[in-house]
């Protein structure tokens, strides 16, 4: 991703000035280590120095990157592949890389570009003092100027009076200035992204690979909770219904010689079917709360709170009401967080904070325990990260050694 701020047209200016500088440099460097290397190819001493000379086109690059994210307020992100071990497997590795070869065209297209960028700079603000501070430099050093409009038509500047309408003129200058050099600069800005830059295929197929990680991480959470869900019914409420059964079908068979003690197993099955009804209502809940769906995600939360034996304050605004999947997600994650902070965190205090943008959802839950929360492959962290990856949601743990402890979860409410 590339973001953009206002740098300033002191910033701007100043990054045209000495960006000739460091033009000129790395052009006559790169260029000239890059016709040695070929040149030598043939003796086998070019191939080393060929490879310095992409090693130093990188290391040019990466500084220019973070010059252009000072200067100029755009921030450009690094475009290489991983790089293999071994120094030869290196080698190939940078020669392979197309981005290698368009750092090396940037600082190559940079000598030109730079000269024209220096000497507009220079031209426009060196024409907007002049014109600014010329009153004060006849009121200092009295002289006389003729500016001719016309053939026959000429205005003479003699005094600190006749030349304000100069100045008036540089100020209208140094306007026109600024906005041409915000718009060079936006345009260079561009420029730095499209060569130092991750390229369109890049970008894709990074997008390609993290959604295909994101949908095999959702098919497995949705496997885990597929076993949980059958582990849960048949080791609670199956098992129940099995001992409601076996207990109806014993009273059943002592209804005529024995009605006390049908009465007891019928009673004990009864029992067991209440149970059983409650372990049913709660996995219920624990596929989709009823309350969420019939009132909303603050309600939901309310009620998670009301159940936490820590003390919990929720804040909930939503509006408008976020899609069933985000609000599940989100439910689910402050169900996690909450347990987590009641059996391990020593917390006296926890926050629910939901709150919705422009495109997303944003759960922030923020305990005061003692901190050490981490994400550990199969644990309840990574099984949100997990469920939240299923609608490219990202998860964020805070948890430095003595608190306190955030979980932020960012679930998009359009994917």
């Amino acid at each position: 991703m590339t973001t953009r701020t206002n740098p300033g047209i002191l910033r701007t200016s100043g990054y045209f000035l000495v960006n000739l500088v460091t033009g000129i440099f790395w052009f006559v460097l790169l260029v000239t280590l890059g016709a040695v290397s070929l040149g030598t190819a043939v003796i086998w001493v070019g191939l080393p120095l060929g490879v310095l000379t992409m090693v130093l086109a990188r290391g040019a690059a990466t500084a220019e990157r973070a010059w252009v994210r000072t200067a100029l307020g755009v921030e450009v992100a690094r475009p290489y592949r991983p790089l293999p071990d071994g120094f030869v497997a290196r080698a190939k590795a940078l020669a392979k890389d197309p981005a290698t070869w368009r750092d090396f065209a940037y600082w190559v297209v940079m000598l030109p570009l730079g000269a024209i960028e220096f000497a507009l700079t220079v031209a426009l603000w060196s024409a907007v003092a002049a014109t600014v501070a010329l009153p004060f430099y006849l009121h200092r050093l009295p002289a006389t100027w003729e500016v001719e409009f016309a053939p026959g038509v000429v205005y003479s500047i003699d005094s600190f009076a006749k030349a304000l309408p100069v100045t008036l003129v540089g100020l209208v200058l140094g306007f026109l200035a600024y906005r041409l050099l915000t718009a060079v600069g936006r345009g260079h800005g561009a420029f730095a992204r499209a060569l130092l830059g991750p390229s369109r295929t890049s970008l894709l197929s990074a997008e390609a690979e993290r959604l295909s990680a994101s949908r095999a991480r959702g098919v497995e959470a949705a496997e885990v909770e597929r076993r949980r869900i059958e582990r849960d019914l048949h080791d609670g409420a199956q098992q129940r219904l099995v001992a409601v059964a076996m207990g109806l079908g014993r009273a059943r068979g002592k209804l005529e010689t024995d009605p006390d003690g049908a009465r007891e197993l019928i009673a004990e099955a009864h029992a067991d079917a209440k149970l059983a009804i409650s372990e049913l209502r709660d996995l219920a809940r624990g596929i989709y709360p009823s309350v969420l769906g019939d009132r909303g995600l603050d309600a939901a939360l309310s009620s998670l709170a009301a159940r936490c034996p820590i003390p919990v304050e929720v804040r909930v605004d939503v509006e408008p009401r976020p899609p069933t999947a985000v609000e599940s997600t989100a439910y689910f994650t402050v169900a996690e967080a909450l347990t987590n902070a009641a059996k391990h965190s020593g917390a006296t205090q926890v926050l629910v904070d939901v709150s919705r943008t422009d495109g997303s959802v944003v759960v922030e839950v923020i305990d005061n325990g003692r901190g050490g929360a981490e994400v550990r492959p199969g644990g309840g962290l990574a099984g949100l990260a997990d469920r939240a990856a299923t609608i490219d949601g990202v998860v964020v743990v805070l948890s430095p050694a003595g608190g306190p402890t955030v979980i932020r979860t960012e679930l998009p409410c359009e994917w």
